[in-house]
């Protein structure tokens, strides 16, 4: 480990995106036949042994949603979208962005056309959005954006009674958590393999991308 000085405690973090939520199944192929099938969500990779399947399917460029296959798990109870909960608890729902209302208005043609429940379009203020469930019951919204409302541009807190950090604004506040004593070089950066090295291997055997 190498000590670094202050102008370089707080390095910036590059996020992307959501590279995937991991969901779980008691029933793989049913799950397939409704994220790829059903929704048209390719299924990129696909992990699995005796015991457990992992597969992933590509939302867009950048985020996927993946399901591990556990042979004793069951569907949890059906829960409507943000109905408040008691208890420990820790997933509401899932919402997967759509490009324009077009979107949203063809995919809920299609709920309607395959008998599955959807519901009306609904109008947030800054974005428009359907809900739904997949067949594990969790809770799905689609969501489009309105054009003329970007929070990501210009947030904004429209909570009467915010708390009292979020009221400190929308931005990251430096100096609240400790900073970065020391950076691990590069002799000390060691990457463990997982069962996903597979596809690296099968890379370096000539059976990956160019």
């Amino acid at each position: 480990m190498i000590p670094v000085g202050t102008e370089k405690m707080a390095k910036a973090i590059h996020y992307t995106g959501v590279h995937h939520l991991a969901m779980v199944t008691g029933n793989m192929d049913r799950t397939v036949r409704f994220w790829r099938d059903f929704l048209g969500m390719r299924l990129v990779a696909g992990l699995g042994s005796g015991t457990y399947r992992h597969y992933f399917f590509e939302i867009s460029k950048y985020d996927m949603i993946a399901f591990f296959e556990w042979p004793d798990v069951a569907s949890i109870p059906e829960k409507d979208h943000g109905v408040p909960v008691k208890g420990p608890f820790a997933f509401d729902h899932v919402s997967i962005a759509v490009a324009s209302d077009e979107d949203l208005w063809n995919l809920k043609d299609r709920f309607e056309a395959a008998r599955i429940w959807v519901s009306e379009v609904i109008d947030h203020g800054f974005i428009h959005s359907i809900y739904a469930f997949d067949p594990n019951n969790i809770p799905i919204e689609f969501s489009a954006p309105v054009a003329r409302i970007d929070v990501r541009k210009r947030p904004r807190m429209l909570d009467r009674r915010p708390s009292k950090t979020a009221a400190e604004g929308s931005e990251p506040i430096k100096g609240r958590w400790p900073t970065t004593e020391t950076t691990t070089d590069g002799g000390d950066r060691a990457v463990y393999p997982g069962e996903g090295k597979i596809f690296d291997e099968m890379h370096k055997q000539g059976d990956g991308d160019a």
